[in-house]
């Protein structure tokens, strides 16, 4: 495949927080770390040299009973050594790999990687793939858009997602018209979603030094026992959250993310519910459940794996228990990461490079033909579909269909007509420029009639470019949120390999993947 680059201001796809981020604007400096860059790596890694060697042989220890059952596993040794990092990317189990982007993660993580170990041979950098097996939004999980078809995962599902049982999939992937049986296998064989994720990822990029993580573990979860402890007794993460998301309101941005007094949630079993706290006792929502302090004290000494964070405590879990450099986010994830610099800052924990994945849209040789023969851009193929119309027919059409010129006449005559006027009744202003204004409107829609008329002069050809634009936009989603790896892989099984070729983790540009 080969690459086509497109400006992210020019797709109207990304919120002002992210491209003023990447643009380097000054006024949001206090909301990140370093920025990302080759050069500004070797920052974080000073920042990260002292990571506590306890935490790494707590970390190499749960990978390797993680990855007890897997064929050919990694070699986490190298996590033992103060000189080795990882860069992570995160994302829910969706069943089947879900959407492209999150394999687009995936691969822009692992090219992270190597760029590193490149400009930095003396230490080394592993790929991290955060699973979100703690998360229970199941209806966020269960669907699957491939060649042209929705199939969902029914029934009732409740807790933590990792923990679900994933034989009922087997249905699913024998629905599939080309049999995927590297999930069919996956889903069969573990008892668990979380051991099937990490069954089928390593499988796809195991080669690529991907290491797979659930942070559903005790043993880990004892290295956050301390924040676990403060956020019970005297929480203050709602309060730094809000006060950064104060800041950048008032800077004009919107935010994506808005703090709990408490941000935890209670885990065990299936049950995975918030914590509050309610006069003198925690209680857990929707459950009969309640604590006093010091019960849940010391359930949290005991078990501190029934404390799950949320999406606001989670990527300080993460970096408490990572010797990690950087964060690569979909979005929305990098813009809410920079709600958070406060809590790090509050906890002393540093904060990582936040890099944007790689974004594209993939063109195979039928649609190309099609952009070639419509005449169009990459670029407008990002508009909406009443913009694509309008902009297609003017850059299109022989004919004049604006009537700026006359405007421009009735300008200058009113003017005139306004002069004579006020020189003659002071009072005619209004009336004058009232008729001047219900001119302008009539010629306004005189204008859209011109171009609705040839329109219909190229109702063909705006049949094709719309029905090319729902096929790369399915219901105005943009194809890499909404079609399966499968619809890809399966037609070209070099599609994974080639990503790894055309992406660059620090191009932070649209790409227009062209199959050759």
């Amino acid at each position: 495949m080969t690459v086509h680059s497109v400006d992210l201001h020019d797709t109207g796809q990304f919120p002002a927080l992210l491209l003023d981020y990447l643009d380097q604007k000054p006024s949001l400096n206090a909301f990140y770390n370093e920025y990302p860059s080759i050069k500004n790596a070797g920052k974080v890694i000073a920042e990260r040299e002292q990571f506590d060697p306890v935490k790494r042989k707590t970390l190499v220890q749960v990978l390797e009973k993680q990855y007890d059952k897997i064929l050919s596993k990694p070699d986490f040794s190298a996590l033992l050594g103060n000189r080795t990092f990882t860069v992570t990317t995160g994302h829910q189990l969706n069943i089947f790999t879900g959407p492209l982007y999150v394999i687009y993660k995936i691969v822009t993580t692992v090219n992270l990687a190597r760029a590193l170990q490149k400009a930095y041979p003396e230490y080394r950098f592993l790929p991290v793939y955060w699973m979100a097996t703690e998360d229970h939004d199941f209806d966020e999980i269960a669907s699957l858009h491939v060649f042209g078809q929705t199939h969902k995962w029914l029934g009732a599902h409740t807790g933590a997602v990792g923990r679900l049982n994933p034989k009922e999939l087997e249905k699913i992937a024998k629905q599939l018209p080309e049999q995927p049986t590297l999930f069919a296998r996956a889903y069969a064989e573990n008892e668990t979603l979380a051991d099937a994720v990490r069954c089928y990822m390593h499988e796809l990029f195991g080669k690529d030094g991907l290491i797979c993580l659930d942070a559903d573990d005790a043993d880990l979860k004892r290295h956050f026992l301390p924040v676990i402890k403060e956020e019970l007794l005297t929480p203050r993460s709602a309060n730094l959250v809000a006060q950064n998301t104060e800041k950048l309101a008032s800077l004009g941005y919107h935010t994506p993310v808005s703090a709990r007094e408490i941000n935890l949630f209670y885990l065990e079993g299936s049950l995975r519910e918030r914590i509050v706290f309610d006069g003198d006792v925690y209680k857990v929502l929707n459950t009969d459940r309640s604590f006093s302090k010091q019960e849940i004290i010391a359930l949290a000494d005991a078990h501190p794996e029934y404390f799950s964070p949320n999406v606001v405590l989670r990527p300080l879990y993460e970096e408490i228990i990572l010797p990690n450099l950087a964060y690569i986010g979909g979005p929305s994830e990098v813009p809410y990461w920079m709600q958070l610099k406060g809590v790090f800052d509050a906890y002393a924990v540093p904060f990582p490079m936040l890099i944007p994945r790689n974004f594209a849209i993939y063109v195979n040789k039928h649609q190309q033909q099609k952009i070639e023969k419509l005449d169009i851009t990459y670029q407008d193929l990002f508009l909406d579909e009443v913009s694509l119309r309008k902009s297609y027919v003017e850059s299109h059409s022989r004919n004049t269909l604006n009537l700026d010129d006359e405007k421009q006449i009735f300008d200058a005559m009113f003017a005139t007509i306004l002069e004579k006027a006020v020189a003659i009744d002071k009072t005619m202003d209004g009336a004058v420029k009232a008729e001047q204004t219900r001119l302008l409107h009539l010629l306004e829609h005189l204008e859209n009639r011109l171009r609705k008329a040839e329109e219909r002069n190229y109702a063909s050809e705006i049949d094709q470019l719309l029905s090319l634009k729902n096929k790369l936009f399915p219901g105005g989603v943009a194809q890499e949120r909404y079609d399966n790896l499968l619809s890809f892989y399966t037609q070209d099984p070099d599609f994974i390999s080639n990503l790894f070729k055309v992406f660059d983790p620090l191009d932070f540009r649209y790409n227009v993947l062209i199959e050759a």
